[in-house]
């Protein structure tokens, strides 16, 4: 039986699989001779979720954070991610939220930008640029995407554990920015990237956040859904 820490442990270990065995193997011989040996996939005990190349080793990471796992697992956590607003602004698995959703499509973000990196297309300042969504469409378009949703949703299934597919009610960001006003003190992020600040302007969708304390002489653009009050001491 397992604890829930190990739970999203395996989710993110699902994900590797997906990655590699659905994306990774029809593209590998292309990757290969654009200068990319191998693809090593693993998961990572924070949030952090990216793609990454050694051109040393011409190896490339993709990194799954074990907490962003946790945080698609909830609309209110889930709805200030990049992916997130992919789905609902681009129509993929036909505009719909939902946790599975949601990890599938971030194993194909983050392979599009395995295979924007391999075409070398990805640059300093000009990451999710029109080569990398050409790409992530066209992952999604030839049904690559609804492969790896149908992998993660199977596997975890032959193993009995359930990928929620419930479409989210996401929360209404414009309510969330009318909540927060200017000298308000919030904190945002987790962990060792926790920070907090003062609410210097409230935007459409983002706060401006002047950091206070540790994270002073930083400004940081935040989106709302992310910020909570920090406590009275």
């Amino acid at each position: 039986m397992r604890n829930q820490t190990s739970t999203f442990h395996y989710i993110g270990q699902l994900m590797c699989q997906a990655t590699r065995e659905i994306l990774w193997e029809p593209a590998s011989g292309w990757a290969q001779a654009h200068g990319g040996k191998a693809l090593v996939c693993r998961v990572g005990s924070g949030q952090a979720t990216y793609h990454r190349f050694d051109a040393r080793k011409k190896q490339h990471l993709i990194n799954y954070g074990v907490r962003m796992i946790v945080a698609k697992h909830q609309p209110d956590t889930a709805h200030g991610w990049l992916s997130t607003r992919e789905i609902c602004h681009r129509g993929y698995f036909d505009g719909e939220v939902s946790t599975l959703n949601l990890l599938a499509h971030t194993c194909c973000h983050e392979f599009a930008h395995m295979l924007q990196q391999s075409a070398g297309q990805r640059h300093y300042g000009s990451v999710h640029n029109r080569h990398f969504y050409e790409v992530l469409d066209h992952l999604h378009e030839n049904k690559d995407a609804d492969a790896v949703r149908r992998f993660l949703a199977e596997r975890a299934r032959e193993d009995g554990l359930h990928l929620p597919d419930t479409i989210f009610t996401l929360p209404d960001v414009k309510a969330s920015a009318r909540h927060w006003q200017p000298g308000d003190a919030v904190r945002f992020g987790e962990g060792a990237r926790q920070h907090e600040g003062r609410i210097i302007r409230v935007n459409r969708k983002t706060c401006t956040v002047d950091g206070t304390g540790a994270s002073r002489g930083t400004r940081y653009r935040v989106p709302v859904q992310m910020l909570s009050s920090q406590p009275q001491r």
